[in-house]
């Protein structure tokens, strides 16, 4: 039996049928409801169940805590409609994300940044310019491989798209950018995605942390922050294994010398041997350094385990929970495990 479903951000409601989320009956309609990985690991589309009843599927407690649940809050990709509802998502009200479309690219560029991730660059071929918001990501199709999320490492208002890949040894896609990708081929951009982007109105000091390939968004929002002329401060902390996990660090030593608001610290969580670099878990570095965050936004991006101490970190730092955006990177092979749990 199909249910009626009211989003306060659209005029018309959906028909959401037996089975079906909330999300999928929203995008179904060709309604832009935020989201992000549609697993229930990332949180981007957190929203308040104002009226009825939903059940939720199985889901990541750093998408959606138990306080949160407990206060009416859902995950639309997790949420089955049991009656007719009303639904609001949170917090983009004021902002303009670009609609989700199409766009034919062709490698212009390949680049081995570190043992295990390549910087893929790449230009519209038709169908373009790709717009997105610093900080988002877009699915990537490769000849007929499944399409996999990649996020923007380069501003949005430049014409070349950056995106780095990390080599999953046992995954579908990465094995192939890592070997066989070539100069000229076409890749198919979907996007954009997701709703850790920069918030541009904020004039409160920026922490920015970012662990292995996770450095492509925090690097889109850092550089669209100093394009547009912020002048608060604005912390970079990029974290690896080890001294080979770093890259592009070069980059932002010249960005530094540039903009004496950047402060760009690297930090190495299993260091081969002695080094002059921080050392331990980003959490613990960041802590270090700050005293009260009230009033900073924090932006994050990288494995799920970093994001999730690193997010609790600042949270008791007094940085508002809402002023903490977030982008996990879960493996495919988690998002399956997650799923086969519903």
């Amino acid at each position: 039996m199909p249910f009626t479903v009211k989003i306060r951000q659209f005029d018309d409601p959906v028909s959401v049928g037996e089975g079906q989320t909330i999300l999928e009956a929203a995008l179904a309609h060709g309604l832009p409801y935020p989201h992000g990985c549609r697993s229930g690991n990332c949180g981007s589309c957190k929203s308040e169940l104002l009226s009825g009843k939903a059940d939720l599927q199985p889901y990541s407690e750093f998408a959606l805590t138990e306080e949160e649940r407990q206060r009416g809050l859902i995950l639309a990709c997790r949420a089955v409609a049991l009656s007719d509802c009303e639904v609001a998502y949170l917090g983009l009200e004021e902002i303009e994300v670009p609609a989700v479309r199409k766009v034919a690219c062709r490698v212009t560029g390949i680049v081995e940044a570190t043992h295990d991730i390549r910087i893929v660059r790449m230009e519209a071929a038709s169908g373009g310019p790709f717009e997105f918001l610093a900080g988002q990501y877009a699915g990537l199709s490769f000849g007929d491989l499944p399409p996999r999320d990649f996020s923007m490492a380069n501003r949005p208002d430049e014409p070349t798209l950056e995106f780095h890949i990390r080599l999953m040894p046992e995954g579908t896609v990465s094995p192939y950018v890592a070997t066989a990708l070539k100069l000229g081929e076409e890749v198919m951009v979907e996007g954009p995605y997701g709703t850790s982007f920069l918030r541009e109105a904020h004039t409160g000091p920026v922490i920015a942390v970012a662990g292995g390939s996770g450095l492509a968004p925090i690097k889109s929002i850092v550089e669209m922050a100093l394009k547009m002329g912020k002048r608060q401060g604005i912390y970079l902390y990029f974290g690896g294994r080890e001294e080979r996990d770093i890259y592009l660090e070069d980059h932002f030593k010249r960005l530094v010398a540039r903009h004496p608001n950047l402060h760009f610290i690297t930090v190495l969580s299993e260091p081969a041997g002695p080094t002059k670099r921080r050392s331990g878990l980003l959490a613990d570095v960041v802590a270090q350094d700050f005293g009260d965050l009230d009033g900073c936004k924090a932006y994050l991006a990288g494995p799920p385990i970093m994001v999730e101490t690193t997010t609790e970190a600042l949270v008791d730092l007094e940085l508002r929970p809402e002023d903490c955006h977030a982008d996990a990177f879960y493996t495919e092979a988690e998002k399956a495990a997650l799923e086969s749990s519903s």
